[in-house]
C-alpha cells in the first residue's frame, strides 16, 4: 500500500441551503477553526456537476452552530440556490498552523504505522472522530483495524516521513479481529 499524497485543497465547509433574501447561504463547518473564515478573502466552491469556482467571501458569521456566508456577486435567493450542495475549500497552504504535537487528519491519512520492533502494520486510511476517543483506521493486508490516537500509544509521529510509530497495548490487535 502506498501512502496518500497531501491534498492541494482542504474542505472547510459544506453549503446546505440559502438564508435570507440577500444571497446568503448557510454552511456546515468542516473545520475546528470556524473563526478562520473572518480572515479568508477567497475560497473555492466545488460542485459535483460543474467546475470548481473561486469566490470572494464578503462576510461570514456564526449562527446556531453553522456559518452564514455571503459571496461577492451573489445577491439574490436565486443566485444563492446555485451554490447549495457545494463544498467550500481553501488552498492547503492557507491551513491554520497547529501547535506542536497536534496534526490534521489529512496529514495522518496515508502514514505508515510501524510497531516498536519496526514491523509495518498498515497505512492510516482515515481518522475516526468519536467525542473523547479518536481512532486511526489502519488498512493492512488482513483488513482494517483501529488504533487509539493517543500519545501513550502513538509514540512518534513524523508527517515528513509519513510514519507513525506505535506501542500497542497487549491484546489490542485481538480486539480488532
Amino acid at each position: 500500500m502506498e501512502p496518500l499524497e497531501r491534498p492541494s485543497y482542504l474542505t472547510v465547509a459544506y453549503i446546505v441551503r440559502t438564508r435570507g433574501n440577500r444571497g446568503e447561504v448557510l454552511a456546515e463547518p468542516h473545520t475546528d477553526f470556524p473563526a478562520r473564515f473572518n480572515l479568508l478573502e477567497n475560497v473555492w466552491l466545488v460542485f459535483s456537476d460543474r467546475p470548481r469556482r473561486c469566490c470572494k467571501l464578503e462576510e461570514c458569521w456564526e449562527h446556531k452552530g453553522r456559518l452564514v456566508l455571503k459571496f461577492a456577486g451573489v445577491d439574490s435567493i436565486a443566485a444563492a440556490e446555485q451554490l447549495v450542495g457545494a463544498y467550500v475549500e481553501i488552498e492547503a497552504g492557507e491551513a491554520v498552523v497547529l501547535p506542536q504535537g497536534t496534526y490534521y487528519d489529512h496529514d495522518l491519512a496515508g502514514c505508515r504505522v510501524i510497531d516498536r520492533a519496526g514491523r509495518e502494520l498498515g497505512i492510516v486510511r482515515e481518522v475516526l472522530r468519536i467525542p473523547g476517543n479518536s481512532q486511526l483506521v489502519v488498512e493492512s493486508g488482513g483488513g482494517e483495524f483501529l488504533i487509539p490516537a493517543k500519545g501513550d500509544i502513538c509514540k512518534e509521529v513524523s508527517i515528513a516521513d509519513k510514519r507513525i510509530t506505535v506501542d500497542l497495548p497487549e491484546g489490542l490487535m485481538d480486539l480488532n479481529r
